[in-house]
């Protein structure tokens, strides 16, 4: 199969699709493998070390599309791409459909096949293909939660770990998943008061036995997280239904509750965010405020440290994307049902009942 593994175009994404020894293996298995120029630069990997490995630089993106059969990406095509999609390309990457409905219209059209990591599900409900960018992404949402809490930067002036006389900053996690898990520990670990809410009980109890004293566990229900709001630092929303939009956790009432100066961090904007007044934000431009609290909802948090999320993110995909190399996207798929559980799109069908039900869109249940 010819793989290409094209340059990320949306704003300050420097993270790239595979790294030189995700390639190294995908030509083992006798595949040709194309790279645009200067596709991995931002994540450390120079265009030789491609090369040495058996890839072929290609100049432009235009090219990346044309010659491949298998498109492996970190992030969904944005508009200048979409009219690079060939019909039958198979696209394995983010997507995040549910909450794009100009992204999902374009690949309708474009007639290709979207397999999106992230409802790629294994038979325990775990979701192999997001775990390594939510552990980022939660670790990062405490950093930056805890950055934009300065003064200098909007917020009320708190160092998140206090100092000997003086209360830390409390924090408060919206969902146990592996999102609130990692921004609960680094949160812990920086020496907050943390509460971690989730509605699921037996999740809260394997929580107060494995989560750092100064983690709370706390059933999520709208009572008990408006107890929480007056005093509250830091809210990190980490919730997420795979490939359906995120409900909102915290409305634009809610947000008179919180002092001044407070931070939201929303790691579930790609799915719409849990916060009613989430908008997607970027590196460049990452916080805004509304009623005096400040919003982060950077869509692509993991892409401010591409080494690593390069790195990671190639880990949980290579053996994905040398199954779709070596069978075929259809019979790799039929073989491995968490594979199915990523067809999105194919071939002009939406093949996910939540990303159809979220638009009114006809669901097509795929058979293989």
């Amino acid at each position: 199969m010819k793989i290409g593994i094209p340059k990320e175009i949306k704003n300050n994404e420097s993270r790239v699709g595979m790294t030189p020894a995700g390639v190294a293996e995908l030509v083992r298995h006798g595949h040709e493998v194309f790279v645009q120029h200067t596709a991995g630069e931002g994540s450390g990997f120079s265009d030789e070390d491609y090369e040495k490995v058996g890839a072929s630089i290609l100049a432009t993106i235009e090219e990346t599309y044309e010659k491949a059969d298998m498109i492996v990406k970190v992030k969904e095509p944005i508009e200048p791409e979409y009219k690079l999609v060939k019909p039958g390309q198979v696209l394995f990457t983010y997507f995040h459909f549910a909450c794009d409905k100009p992204l999902t219209d374009a690949m309708i059209k474009a007639g290709g096949v979207c397999i999106a990591y992230e409802t790629v599900q294994l038979p325990d409900r775990s979701l192999p293909l997001l775990i390594p960018m939510s552990e980022v992404a939660g670790r990062m949402a405490t950093i930056n939660g805890a950055y934009y809490l300065q003064k200098t930067k909007g917020g009320k002036g708190k160092l998140i770990s206090g100092v000997p006389g003086v209360k830390p900053a409390k924090v408060l996690v919206l969902g146990g998943g592996v999102v609130g898990q990692a921004a609960a520990r680094v949160a812990a670990g920086m020496g907050a008061q943390v509460i971690i809410a989730d509605i699921s009980l037996p999740l809260l109890k394997k929580l107060s036995a494995e989560m750092p004293s100064n983690v709370v566990p706390l059933f999520s229900s709208k009572h008990n997280i408006e107890k929480e709001l007056p005093d509250v630092d830091i809210i990190v929303g980490s919730v997420l239904i795979p490939g359906d939009k995120t409900p909102h956790l915290i409305t634009r009432d809610m947000l008179k509750m919180m002092q001044p100066g407070s931070v939201l961090v929303d790691v579930a904007i790609d799915q719409g965010g849990c916060f009613e007044t989430s908008r997607p934000t970027t590196h460049s431009e990452p916080v805004y405020e509304v009623d005096g609290i400040v919003h982060y909802a950077v869509a692509n948090i993991p892409g401010a440290v591409p080494n690593t999320s390069t790195i990671a993110l190639t880990n949980a995909t290579l053996k994905y994307a040398v199954a779709l190399a070596d069978k075929g996207w259809k019979k790799a798929c039929k073989e491995d049902k968490a594979l199915f559980q990523g067809l999105n799109i194919v071939e002009g069908k939406v093949t996910f009942k939540a990303v159809a039900d979220v638009f009114g869109l006809p669901f097509e249940e795929l058979t293989l």
